[in-house]
């Protein structure tokens, strides 16, 4: 029984182990920068829709951060999208001169059935816009963000995804959490990909669409995330969503756990959702085209069942490095000791490494967690010949609060609270796990979620 029991974890471990190398290699493209030519020529002309429920408080800053973008006046146009608002989110918008469409329907409540309707009183109007560009109500907008988009649009992608940055990394540990999740992922999922040429993905905001292909496809994206769906569907028809890396939007991130929880859970529906609609499509179409852009989708919109098989690898391994005689393949009979752990020190680096390229943090707290990744290797060594677990754990966690201390004195207060929100960044990572598995089974749920904001950040602030 034991002999099954090996061959069958070996199987599963070593597939999980693939996956994992597969974005690390992903990750590690993502380091690195193609040059570009760009092409600032005024061509398109931009619808810029804002979709918004109750969204008083912040949908000023975002319209006045749009009216100043550098891009001509008359090419460009505003529209609010009010929708179900109860509050005074249209009274304040109509206040800066933008076109302001109110939308009153209970039964169809989302993001996805607003932009629906406003692509249907778009395509009726007179006027013509080339593309549209699709933002949420608590975003700011760099005043380089459309002449970007447009040059990279006149590469002659149809579908572009700006850079998402954060305005709050500052406001909370789950706000940095997100931020620094955010900012890898702008790295090493979405600039590695357009480095070798494969499909992005749409981020849900900061994002524009040519009017043809919009009319074309149709949107018919309704669910929890519209924007993966869509994705899915312009993929399926043989386009590429492009990356603008310079086009940057500013976005709110949640301030509490259980925000964070309800939002993430979300989005894990609606990957779960496409995932079951999207995936087998995905795969045979990359088969028979022999598309490699198509595959990286299928496995991509298979997230949350990614994220489950990592859990369950990682608990694997700790039954079998925790009790004997169960006889578990785990990863590190692959390598030698020291093989493995730094295999783990790559893996660990490469988030502040990202960030550092991206300027999100200094040089100094990048030596300073450099030093830290000695911790796979030192403090192993020091409790080796330690039987009581108690004071091995002691000896793991007082190494922790050396660093803590030695980069408060040495870089300061700020730099402190960031290396202590990386220990809760992995805190964080974690929660994805039972977040995954109550989004996989609540996948039919298609109750929409609305996160409120409550705190006013100008573009000037960011």
């Amino acid at each position: 029984m034991g002999k099954y029991i090996f061959t069958i974890t070996a199987f599963f471990q070593i597939f999980v182990f693939a996956i994992i190398c597969y974005y690390l290699v992903l990750g590690v493209i993502g380091l690195f920068r193609r040059k570009e030519k760009k092409n600032y020529t005024p061509k398109n002309r931009f619808a810029l829709l804002i979709a918004a429920h109750n969204e008083e408080v912040v949908i000023g800053s975002l319209i006045e951060s749009m009216l100043k973008l550098d891009y001509p006046k008359d090419m460009y146009d505003v529209f609010v999208i009010a929708d179900n608002c109860t509050d005074n989110t249209a009274k304040i918008a109509k206040g800066y001169g933008v076109n302001v469409c109110e939308r009153f329907a209970k039964d169809k409540r989302g993001k996805g059935y607003a932009l629906e309707w406003m692509f249907s009183k778009l395509f009726a109007m007179e006027k013509h816009y080339d593309a549209i560009a699709i933002f949420d109500a608590d975003n700011l907008v760099h005043k380089d963000f459309l002449k970007e988009i447009n040059s990279k649009m006149q590469e002659g992608y149809k579908v572009v995804q700006g850079y998402i940055d954060s305005k709050n990394p500052e406001d909370s540990w789950i706000a940095a959490s997100y931020s620094i999740a955010f900012w890898t992922q702008n790295r090493m999922y979405q600039l590695a990909r357009a480095n070798v040429g494969l499909s992005n993905q749409i981020g849900g905001t900061g994002f524009a669409i040519e009017t043809a292909t919009l009319k074309k496809l149709g949107w018919g994206a309704t669910c929890l995330t519209e924007d993966l769906e869509f994705t899915c569907k312009l993929v399926l028809n043989g386009e590429k969503v492009g990356w603008a890396h310079d086009a940057i939007i500013y976005d709110e991130k949640p301030l509490k756990l259980k925000q964070s929880w309800s939002q993430r859970k979300r989005w894990m529906q609606g990957f779960a959702d496409v995932a079951s609609r999207y995936f087998f499509k995905l795969l045979m179409k990359s088969i028979m085209q022999r598309k490699f852009y198509m595959f990286d989708c299928a496995i991509y919109v298979l997230q949350p069942f990614v994220t489950l098989l990592i859990g369950i690898s990682t608990i694997l391994t700790l039954i079998q490095a925790n009790t004997s005689g169960v006889n578990i393949f785990i990863i590190n009979y692959l390598f030698s000791d020291v093989g493995f752990k730094a295999f783990a020190v790559i893996q660990f680096l490469l988030t502040p490494l990202t960030l550092v390229i991206d300027r999100k943090i200094t040089k100094p707290f990048m030596i300073m967690m450099v030093l830290y990744s000695s911790n796979v290797f030192l403090v192993p060594y020091l409790t080796t010949s330690i039987q009581n677990w108690v004071l091995a754990w002691v000896i793991g966690f007082g190494y922790n609060i050396v660093f803590l201390i030695l980069t408060g004195i040495l870089l300061g207060k700020k730099e402190l609270i960031l290396f202590f929100r990386f220990w809760l960044y992995s805190f964080y990572t974690l929660t994805w796990f039972p977040i995954t598995i109550q989004g996989i089974l609540n996948k039919n749920n298609k109750e929409w979620s609305h996160t409120k904001h409550v705190r006013k950040i100008e573009i000037c602030d960011v």
